[in-house]
C-alpha cells in the first residue's frame, strides 16, 4: 500500500527501465503517473507533507464552497483566465506560465521533455526527490552531489559533473528537505559556466518563507536573462492548497512550448482555479501565513535549544535537525505516538524533517521526543 505521493515515486523509480530512451510519448508517460489513492491516518498529527496547517484562508474556503456549481463544466476559460492571472502577478507574459497538477507534474513536463537515454540530470543530495525518479524512468543518468557542510547546494560539485550529456539541473531553495538556502549569486555565477545546452529548473516552492533571507533572491522576482532557467512554484504551501493540487512554471516562450507536450489533458480542476485566483488575491491572509509560520519555526527553534538540540537553519514551513540515532528508528517512535514525521533523508541518516504544524500539534511533537528512549546527552550537539 503506498502511504504518500513519496511512497509512488520511489516505486515508480523502482520500476524504471533504461531502455526507454529519447522523449516519452504521452501514452508511456501516462502509464508511469498514475497514482494509486493514499490511505488516510486517521488519528495522527501530520506533521510529515509541509503543508500549510492553517490554510486556506478564510475567504478561499468560502470560495470552494460555493464554487461547487461549476464542477460540471470543463475549466477551460477560467484556466486561460488564471494563467493571465499568474503571469501578472509574477510579471510575465501568458506564454511564459505553464499550470500543472501540482509543480510535481512541472516537474514530470521538464523530465519528460528534456531528458531521456543518454542525458544526465545532476541534483543535490538530499533534495526533493520527484525530479529523480522521473529522471531515470525516461532513462537518463541522475548524478546526486551531497550538500556542503552548510547544508548549501555544492554547485562547484555539481559543476565538476556537467559535461556534454548534462541537459538538465535541479536546484530546489530552499532546499528540501533540509529547509536551508544556496545563495543567489552562486546559483546565478553556477548558471553561467554550465554548458551552453544545459537546461536548470530552480525549485521555489518555499519561496514565501525565505524571504528575510539577504541571501535569498527569487529568480521569478529578479529574472536571469537566460533562456535555460525554468522556475517552478506551488499552490501546495503558503496557499494551503495542496489538496487541490496547482503549480505552474515561468520560463521562456520556447521552453513553455516544449515542457507543454507533455501535459496531462485537462490536468487543472475547475475548482481549483478559482480557488487559486481567491488565493491570490487574499494578501493579507498570505502575509499572516508566513508570519505565523515564522512566529512557529522560531518556537519550534526555541524548544530545540532549551533541550540542547540544534536544528538545522531553516527558511522554509519544516525543519530538519540531527537526532544522533538511525532516523528509521525515530520516526517509528513518533508514529507509535500517533505523529508522522518526514521519511528517511540519506545520507542524513540520522536527522528527522518536522513540518510545522499548529501549537497543539507541535505541544504532542515534543512530548513524544520526550519521550525517546535514548539517553538526553545522546541527542545533543
Amino acid at each position: 500500500m503506498i502511504t504518500s505521493r513519496r511512497g509512488f515515486l520511489r516505486l515508480l523509480g523502482a520500476g524504471s527501465t533504461a531502455g526507454m530512451a529519447g522523449h516519452w510519448s504521452m501514452v508511456a508517460a501516462s502509464r508511469v503517473t498514475a497514482f494509486e489513492p493514499s490511505r488516510q491516518d486517521d488519528g495522527f498529527v501530520r506533521l510529515n507533507s509541509n503543508e500549510n496547517a492553517y490554510g486556506p484562508s478564510p475567504r478561499v474556503k468560502e470560495l470552494i464552497r460555493s464554487s461547487g456549481g461549476s464542477a460540471n463544466r470543463y475549466p477551460l476559460r477560467e484556466c486561460r483566465w488564471l494563467l493571465e492571472r499568474i503571469a501578472g502577478v509574477n510579471h510575465a507574459n501568458p506564454e511564459q506560465v505553464l499550470l500543472g497538477c501540482g509543480s510535481t507534474e512541472i516537474l514530470r513536463m521538464a523530465a519528460f521533455a528534456f531528458l531521456g537515454g543518454g542525458k544526465q540530470l545532476i541534483q543535490a543530495s538530499p533534495t526533493f526527490e520527484a525530479i529523480e525518479h522521473y529522471a531515470r524512468s525516461a532513462g537518463s543518468e541522475v548524478i546526486s552531489v551531497r550538500l556542503t557542510p552548510a547544508f548549501a547546494h555544492d554547485l562547484d560539485g555539481m559543476l565538476a559533473h556537467a559535461g556534454a550529456s548534462t541537459t538538465l539541473v535541479y536546484i530546489c531553495n530552499p532546499n528540501n528537505p533540509t529547509a536551508s538556502l544556496t545563495p543567489r549569486k552562486d546559483i546565478e555565477r553556477f548558471i553561467g559556466n554550465l554548458p551552453a545546452s544545459t537546461f536548470v529548473i530552480i525549485d521555489e516552492a518555499y519561496h514565501h518563507y525565505a524571504n528575510q533571507s539577504g541571501t535569498y533572491a527569487s529568480f521569478i522576482d529578479r529574472p536571469l536573462d537566460d533562456e535555460r532557467v525554468i522556475v517552478t512554484r506551488t499552490f501546495s504551501k503558503v496557499y494551503g492548497l495542496a489538496g487541490l493540487r496547482l503549480g505552474y512554471a515561468v520560463a521562456s516562450p520556447k521552453v513553455i512550448s516544449q515542457m507543454q507536450k507533455f501535459a496531462t489533458e485537462a490536468n487543472i480542476n475547475a475548482i481549483v482555479t478559482q480557488a487559486a485566483a481567491a488565493a491570490l488575491d487574499d494578501v493579507d491572509a498570505t502575509d499572516d501565513f508566513i508570519q505565523r509560520n515564522t512566529n512557529d519555526r522560531q518556537e519550534f527553534f526555541n524548544q530545540a535549544m532549551g533541550r540542547a538540540v540544534k536544528p538545522i537553519d531553516s527558511h522554509a514551513n519544516f525543519v530538519m535537525m540531527n537526532t544522533f540515532h538511525p532516523a528509521e528508528e525515530v520516526i517509528e517512535h513518533f508514529r507509535k505516538n500517533n505523529i508522522l514525521i518526514g521519511h528517511r533523508s540519506p545520507p542524513l541518516d540520522t536527522h528527522i524533517r518536522i513540518s510545522l504544524g499548529g501549537p497543539e500539534e507541535m505541544r504532542s511533537f515534543w512530548r513524544a521526543w520526550d519521550a525517546l528512549p535514548y539517553p538526553k546527552h545522546s541527542m545533543q550537539h
